[in-house]
């Protein structure tokens, strides 16, 4: 099943890609996330056969506008409505993971006409402390770009399945490959995710399915509270996974997200 790539301008003018599978609706839509892309869930894609499928690059990611002024959650919110709308969808299925996530809540909270069910994979209300967005913008910051060849930026990077993510991902430029997200953009981004967002959590009226894994980023007493404050929720703990379960844990992604996006 092969896509078709689109662009639509937000309203800011920055240009959002997104690819679509072609299938029955409801559609399911996709948010990676931060200095993600699209990319990692094209084998997501591929097992909703049957389905039609969209994957958003958010902004600054993929192949959407790189260095986008404007990188607070209302402009990703934004985005995905845009794409909704100009796709002409009734409610969607609404899929995200980490920052993805989070930007897919607060879709649903403040368009809950646009969003038939959710799906967050490693989410929370926000949070974050600035010494840890500027360490990971120091880490982005320390890649020695342009690697030679994607054997060298492996070499670099390590062979984990994130790692191997952003290799499969790097931009091919005459001198080199080059990541498709800026350092400065991505601690821009994921700051603006720092402030806790429950009231927006608490409205979210549509069905939620939760998917935490067993290695994820956060506590067990955090996703407990967070489990706990949202309306109508559904919980599902993956075994011997990481934050980025829907690469490392992917069968059983795949079982939670399918059984749930299918049921009636």
């Amino acid at each position: 099943m092969e896509a078709v790539i689109r662009t639509v301008s937000a309203n800011d003018g920055v240009n959002i890609s997104y690819s679509v599978f072609d299938g029955a609706s409801p559609a399911v839509v996709i948010l990676h996330g931060l200095a993600g892309s699209s990319r990692e869930f094209v084998p997501t894609a591929r097992t909703l056969s049957g389905r039609k499928v969209v994957l958003i690059d958010q902004r600054g990611h993929g192949l959407s506008t790189r260095l986008p002024a404007d990188t607070s959650r209302e402009a990703f919110v934004g985005d995905v409505v845009r794409v909704i709308e100009v796709e002409e969808f009734d409610a969607v299925d609404l899929v995200g993971q980490s920052m993805g996530a989070h930007t897919a809540m607060l879709v649903a909270a403040a368009r809950p006409d646009l969003v038939r069910r959710l799906v967050l994979l490693e989410a929370n209300e926000g949070g974050g402390l600035p010494e840890d967005h500027a360490a990971l913008g120091d880490f982005f910051r320390s890649w020695d770009v342009p690697f030679t060849t994607r054997e060298s930026a492996s070499a670099a990077l390590g062979v984990g399945p994130l790692a191997q993510a952003w290799v499969a991902d790097l931009q091919e430029r005459q001198d080199g490959f080059y990541p498709r997200f800026d350092p400065d953009v991505m601690v821009a981004a994921v700051s603006a995710v720092a402030h806790p967002r429950w009231e927006e959590w608490q409205a979210v009226a549509a069905p939620t399915l939760v998917v935490y894994a067993d290695q994820g980023m956060f506590t067990e007493e955090q996703k407990n509270i967070f489990v706990s404050r949202g309306p109508n929720v559904l919980r599902v703990d993956l075994a011997d996974a990481s934050h980025d379960a829907h690469l490392d844990a992917f069968d059983q992604w795949i079982v939670a997200l399918r059984n749930f996006v299918n049921a009636r």
